[in-house]
């Protein structure tokens, strides 16, 4: 079976007054539907209304958020899409090291 990744923001932390985010909980989820392997984390923000790219609160979707998120990983010159392949790739390596481990083994008693 495949390994499918999925990117969550699970919750953010906004200002009443402006709708600026301060801090935004996110997870990514890699799983073959038996094996799973989550990475989580949380990216500190500073809102700035003035700013021509904010976005007010009421109008962030979730891919808004995310792209915040895979910006904030990114190691030396890479992209924010590199970024977010990156650890991708060390999730799904993570579940696959399960599966080639567990492979071979039954579980069980014989009686």
């Amino acid at each position: 079976m495949a390994i499918t990744t999925t990117w969550r923001v699970i919750d953010m932390t906004h200002k009443d007054s402006d709708g600026g985010v301060s801090l935004v909980r996110w997870s990514l989820t890699a799983t073959d539907g038996t094996y799973s392997a989550q990475e989580s984390g949380k990216l500190r923000c500073t809102a700035d209304p003035s700013a021509s790219d904010y976005i007010a609160y009421a109008d962030l979707k979730e891919s808004d958020v995310l792209g915040w998120v895979y910006d904030s990983l990114k190691e030396g010159d890479e992209t924010a899409a590199e970024a977010k392949k990156r650890i991708e790739d060390e999730r799904t390596a993570k579940v696959q090291g399960q599966i080639d481990r567990l492979s071979d083994n039954s579980f069980g008693v014989p009686w």
